[in-house]
C-alpha cells in the first residue's frame, strides 16, 4: 500500500554521505544518526547527528532511544557501531519508530510510507521496527542485528 509520500532529495545524499566513509575525512563530521519525520507529503530530515554532535554523550546506544518521542512516529538511520570476537564494525541500521501511544493515522503513514524511504536506502543490511522503546534494550537490539556481539557502542554487552 502507497501512501503517496515522497522522499526528500537531500535524504539520498544524506544516506550516500553516510555510507561511503572516507578515511580522510575528518571522523567528527561523520554523520551518526538521523530521524526522519513525514511533513508536507514528504519524508525528510527532521534532525542529524554528527560524531561530533555526541562527544559528550556517554552511550550513544542510550541516546538514540531517548530521542523517540512516545507519541510520534519517525523513522531512524543509526551509524552503530559494535565489535564482535575479533574486529570492530559498523553497520547502518534502519529503524521504524511506531509507538503504541502515536495515533493511529501516524501509524498507518508511516508504515505504508516506509517503502518509499527503504528504496532510497537500498543496501542497508539491518532493519527494526520498534514499537515500545521499554521492551528494546542493548540486549535486544544485539540479538536482531547479530551474533557474537561483544559491545555496543563500546558498552559491554
Amino acid at each position: 500500500m502507497a501512501s503517496g509520500v515522497k522522499v526528500a532529495d537531500q535524504v539520498k545524499d544524506i544516506y550516500n554521505e553516510m555510507k561511503v566513509v572516507k578515511q580522510d575525512a575528518n571522523q567528527k563530521d561523520r554523520i551518526r544518526l538521523v530521524v526522519f519525520h513525514i511533513k508536507d507529503g514528504y519524508i525528510d530530515v527532521d534532525r542529524l547527528y554528527r560524531e561530533r554532535d555526541l562527544e559528550g554523550v556517554d552511550d550513544v546506544f542510550k541516546y538514540f532511544l531517548s530521542l523517540m518521542d512516545p507519541k510520534r512516529c519517525c523513522y531512524f538511520l543509526y551509524d552503530c557501531h559494535y565489535e564482535i570476537k575479533d574486529s570492530k564494525k559498523e553497520d547502518l541500521v534502519f529503524v521504524m519508530w511506531a509507538p503504541e501511544d502515536a495515533a493511529i493515522k501516524d501509524k498507518m503513514c508511516h508504515a505504508s510510507s516506509k517503502d518509499a524511504l527503504k528504496k532510497i536506502l537500498s543496501g542497508i543490511k539491518h532493519e527494526l521496527q520498534i514499537n515500545d522503546v521499554s521492551d528494546f534494550n542493548r540486549e535486544t537490539f544485539v540479538e536482531k542485528i547479530g551474533k557474537g556481539i561483544t559491545k555496543l557502542e563500546g558498552k559491554s554487552v
